[in-house]
């Protein structure tokens, strides 16, 4: 390997072979690191005047990479979310780098000792029953796609999913016997089973039958589809959400005025949370890895308690009571002791 194309080779199994193949990451995932890198090669050459095929792993000091993360900032408005998460993305790269090189063990290690910025962590938004009620009550379901809309809605809201895994399920995908319950493919291409009420195996059922999804050839189709048979993108769900969200806002003028089909995961969330379920159950239906990611609808659901005490405790009455020095007879009496 020549030293001029150190750079290019590591970079180039690092996403291709390491993120696909090793750790085996969703599309969606690594293109997010190899957009941080378009960037990257876009600042070197126009700020450092070094063309990708020059640049070397020697050339990414500290100072270049916190200098890239300024220019994101001043030169395109990046925020601190945004920028973070580049640096999330170069981390990655040189955690990788450093098993793979031990050459450039203490260079790996200097960018990695850079501290992303600190940023106030957003309340989680979340729907109230009665707000979520509201949005599902929009739906015309006397039409067929009324129907798959209400089905889809609630489906997104009982299964917690995140939107991409609601648009990649498939017919296979989804169980309505005995014990109803969804197949959902997540982060990293790992896998979770979530239940569903009955309510929501019915109304599936029916659109399944409805749409002649039943055949044992449309096992392989997506659950959800557009008018041209072809599966629902993200940006066709989000505006499915913000229409009926928007119908309902009139009467439910409490709902956000900007409202995604994220919203339905953390409402189904918070619900699961308030009627007490257990956090690992709600762990697990989420798909999260940790534990602590989880714990925020804990802690997010303590504060909204405490405010609701606070607000039911009684004001209590003052009273101008007189100053008890000024009593005579009782300082007579307190004197005597």
């Amino acid at each position: 390997m020549a030293k001029q194309a150190d750079f290019a080779y590591h970079l180039t199994n690092y996403l291709t072979t390491y993120l696909f193949g090793t750790k085996n990451f969703s599309i969606h995932t690594v293109h997010s690191y190899r957009d941080t890198f378009k960037l990257f090669l876009i600042y070197c050459d126009e700020m450092l005047r070094v063309s990708p095929e020059k640049l070397r792993i020697q050339m990414i000091t500290p100072g270049v990479v916190s200098d890239f993360l300024k220019w994101l900032k001043e030169s395109r408005g990046n925020s601190a979310t945004s920028i973070n998460q580049r640096l999330a993305a170069i981390h990655a790269f040189f955690k990788y780098l450093q098993r793979r090189d031990p050459c450039f063990l203490l260079q790996c290690q200097q960018i990695l000792a850079i501290e992303p910025a600190k940023v106030s962590k957003p309340m989680v938004g979340f729907l109230t029953e009665r707000e979520l009620y509201n949005v599902f009550d929009q739906i015309d379901e006397s039409t067929v796609s009324g129907r798959r809309d209400a089905a889809l809605l609630r489906l997104l809201y009982d299964s917690a999913a995140r939107v991409q895994e609601l648009c990649d399920l498939r017919v296979r995908d989804v169980f309505l016997d005995s014990e109803p319950h969804v197949l959902l493919h997540g982060k990293g291409n790992k896998s979770r089973y979530v239940l569903i009420v009955k309510d929501v195996a019915q109304r599936l059922s029916a659109y399944i039958a409805e749409n002649h999804l039943n055949r044992p050839e449309c096992t392989d189709m997506p659950l959800f589809f557009n008018q041209q048979r072809k599966k629902l993108t993200r940006a066709g769900v989000s505006y499915i959400v913000a229409k009926y969200a928007d119908a309902a806002r009139t009467l439910t003028p409490s709902i956000p005025k900007r409202i995604t089909p994220h919203i339905f995961r953390h409402t189904k969330a918070m619900h699961l949370c308030q009627a007490g379920i257990d956090m690992i159950y709600i762990r697990d239906t989420l798909g999260h890895t940790d534990l602590a990611t989880t714990e925020i609808y804990a802690k997010l659901n303590i504060e909204l308690m405490r405010d609701a005490l606070e607000n039911a405790y009684p004001e209590l009455p003052s009273h101008d009571l007189p100053d008890w020095k000024a009593d005579g007879v009782l300082m007579n009496f307190l004197d005597s002791l």
